[in-house]
């Protein structure tokens, strides 16, 4: 059955008032699916349909609707209903959603939670946005050195089904040091005897409370890891980080670098659920910087006046097409250093083997491009050779600069400790607009003699 058949069903069961009906529809869906069922519904029959699911799936797809969503159904359920909603919540989960709720909504929370669980969520606020410690959980399967095969596996019966996960089993002393990790594949498929010492990962992937989540989810893509440990200055183990977590890291750092490569404030709210205004501000600083950049461009026209108005038209309506392909060629390779950046497959200390290798890479594109142009220019706009000359040469030293200025300020702005994609599309051509006009003025009084 269409995903659209199913929600018209679901919206019929609950107009009709079927409701121990579409209670069983319900448990036949994901908890994913019930959550975008539940997004496309009023308030007043949001909360219906949610006090129909139930109690056992009600805080798995409470953790999958969208932050307006949550805050309206917290808003309209009871205080009972909210402490049995983030008792059956993982803590990780808890805390993702009240970081995106007012004060007074999370005062409302906070009141209706007991004292053990309030302070983890108070230390866990605390923890710096976007790092290691703010988007771990403390929901994870752990066992101290010395046990063996056959008791760990009767410690994850006795605890694992309130745990996040329990793939990977962590092994610590009585300090709570990190000393190594089994996978529950090894543990089933060993004698219940043996010293789960003997059978332990010493070589761990960790990371910090204190560590960026673009640094957690770059080693967890090169571990090919499914959780990764977090721990504090003296390596205790204070939480783990699941590979849904970090996909949801990935797509918001990927989220800001579009936004940011395309000269935007990065936001945390979605396109439809952000006021024009907010959209508005995001754009107007970036506007606005790049319009003042865009002077230069300007005086430098204005400083060849007596030139454009002494040469062949042509000259003058070949500008445009000269400053479009500087700004793309810019933009091409701009995108894929930040793409390599972005990924630990570049770092700033190559800046001369990726030069070099653009320089040869622009003297094939440049040089296809300018014969290309040339023949255009002399026979589709018959200008004389001079110009035709002119306008090839401009281009083909224009595609050079621009590729070496594309590398290298994504280079320059990671080696100084700035977002590489800052060094985007708008900002390069801006920048190379300029450029390309110097060196095509220059060219033209250098061969036309004016």
């Amino acid at each position: 059955m269409e995903w659209s058949q199913i929600l018209e069903r679901l919206q019929n069961l609950l107009d009709s008032g079927h409701h121990s009906e579409l209670r069983g529809a319900l448990k036949m869906l994901s908890p994913v699916d019930i959550a975008q069922f539940l997004e496309t519904l009023n308030p007043e029959k949001l909360l219906l349909a949610f006090r129909i699911l139930p109690k056992d799936i009600s805080a798995d797809v409470f953790s999958y609707m969208s932050s307006e969503t949550k805050q309206t159904l917290i808003e309209s359920i009871g205080d009972n209903e909210i402490r049995s909603l983030i008792n059956d919540m993982f803590l990780d989960d808890t805390v993702d959603f009240l970081e995106e709720l007012p004060a007074g909504v999370v005062k409302r929370v906070l009141q209706n939670t007991d004292i053990n669980t309030r302070n983890l969520i108070n230390q866990f606020l605390q923890y710096p946005d976007n790092s290691a410690g703010s988007i771990m959980t403390i929901e994870y399967m752990e066992v101290h050195s010395g046990m063996t095969v056959g008791q760990t596996m009767e410690e994850i019966r006795r605890v694992g089904f309130d745990k996040e996960t329990i793939y990977t089993i962590y092994v610590i002393d009585n300090e709570r040091h990190l000393m190594g990790t089994v996978a529950l594949r090894k543990l089933i498929l060993c004698q219940e005897g043996i010293v789960i010492d003997t059978i332990m990962d010493t070589a761990i992937a960790s990371v910090t409370t204190t560590d960026d989540q673009e640094t957690v989810a770059s080693l967890v893509r090169k571990y090919d890891l499914l959780a990764i440990p977090v721990v504090d200055k003296e390596n205790r183990l204070v939480g783990i980080i699941t590979a849904d977590d970090i996909m949801d890291v990935i797509q918001e750092e990927n989220t800001e670098d579009f936004e940011k490569m395309a000269a935007l404030t990065p936001s945390e709210d979605s396109y439809l659920h952000t006021s024009p205004f907010k959209l508005a501000v995001n754009r107007i600083p970036w506007l606005l910087l790049l319009s003042i950049a865009a002077i230069f461009t300007g005086m430098i026209i204005t400083n060849f006046e007596d030139l454009l108005q002494h040469v062949d038209i042509v000259l003058t309506a070949c500008i445009p097409m000269l400053m479009d392909t500087g700004g793309n060629c810019g933009a091409q390779v701009s995108t894929l250093i930040i793409r390599g950046l972005a990924l630990n497959e570049l770092q700033p200390k190559d800046i001369l083997k990726i030069l070099w290798k653009e320089f040869r890479v622009a003297l094939i594109v440049g040089g296809v491009l300018s014969v290309f142009t040339f023949l255009r220019v002399m026979f589709l706009n018959q200008a004389g050779m001079a110009v035709s000359l002119v306008v090839a040469l401009s281009l083909y030293m224009t595609v050079i600069i621009a590729k070496a200025i594309g590398c290298c300020l994504p280079l320059l702005a990671k080696k100084i400790h700035l977002d590489p994609a800052l060094m985007a599309s708008p900002l390069i051509t801006t920048i190379v607009d300029a450029a390309s006009l110097t060196i095509y003025f220059s060219i033209a009084t250098a061969i036309l003699k004016v």
